[in-house]
């Protein structure tokens, strides 16, 4: 279903030799990132404010990485999206190739929070910031409120946020506690959460490694979370959230939570 665009157009498979795939899947991904980087920086330029810019980063350079990576992705729940209004995606993150596997499968119209670090990367850091995505300094406080209260308003503006509240990647594919970051986001804008579950990436493209294992990969979204019973609770609700992507995890037959941190019993609002 997802990467056909990529396998019509590039429909040999990558290698099986191990160590060719990898270095194949690193040149790969370096060439491909550049030339459509200065394509949609170009493009970006030219016609500011563009949807093909997220369209390139969605359509294009998604579904080419993956295709590279031999990553067989599997979706369920695109209905559970709220049709036409922004809502704020949190997710479980195993790996780098999370980024690509959700652009494939979201809206058009929607942007990650990651670290201000990405915006210094040649190339890549200058498309991030001509397609919109938010740059978080979280070691400078007052500008991580000024840039927390920027994204507030691009969600309350329609735009939809991917976050990964672990804060970085799994190293085993547990799901480690939440921060409370999105959860805020989520309360501040009036916006639903919607959960989704990442199961796969931690055996084919383990944290600080270059191995690549071709492979299926899982994606499951849930039903969006009305936070508006949560008034100004972020902590409960984080706990909530995790609760079910941990259920989710399970289900696609993934570790769940980190046994140090485990998940509350159940998942319940607050009483309005």
């Amino acid at each position: 279903m997802l990467g056909e665009w990529a396998r019509h157009f590039l429909p040999f498979e990558p290698f099986a030799n191990a160590m060719l795939r990898n270095l194949f899947c690193i040149v790969f991904t370096a060439v491909w990132t550049v030339f459509l980087c200065v394509f949609g920086i170009a493009h970006a330029l030219l016609a500011r404010r563009s949807p093909f810019v997220t369209f390139l980063a969605s359509r294009v350079w998604s579904p080419g990485l993956l295709w590279a990576g031999g990553v067989q992705l599997k979706v369920e729940g695109l209905e559970n999206i709220p049709p036409n209004r922004a809502v704020v995606f949190v997710s479980n993150h195993q790996s780098s190739a999370d980024i690509p596997a959700l652009l494939s499968v979201l809206p058009l119209n929607v942007r990650f929070i990651a670290k201000h670090v990405l915006g210094y990367v040649p190339f890549l850091g200058w498309y991030l910031y001509f397609s919109g995505f938010i740059l978080i300094n979280r070691s400078k406080r007052p500008k991580a409120i000024r840039q927390l209260n920027h994204a507030i308003e691009r969600i309350r503006a329609g735009t939809s946020i991917v976050v990964f509240p672990e804060g970085t990647r799994s190293p085993n594919g547990e799901i480690f506690p939440f921060k409370k970051g999105a959860f805020v986001l989520a309360l501040k804008a009036g916006v639903p959460i919607c959960p989704i579950a990442i199961e796969g990436f931690s055996k084919l493209m383990p944290k600080n490694s270059w191995d690549i294992h071709p492979g299926p990969v899982y994606v499951k979204i849930g039903p969006p979370i009305d936070t508006v019973a949560y008034g100004d609770e972020p902590l409960q609700l984080a706990n909530d959230v995790r609760n079910l992507i941990v259920q989710q995890n399970l289900a696609l037959g993934g570790k769940g939570a980190s046994p140090e941190t485990p998940p509350p019993p159940a998942p319940s609002p607050p009483s309005p």
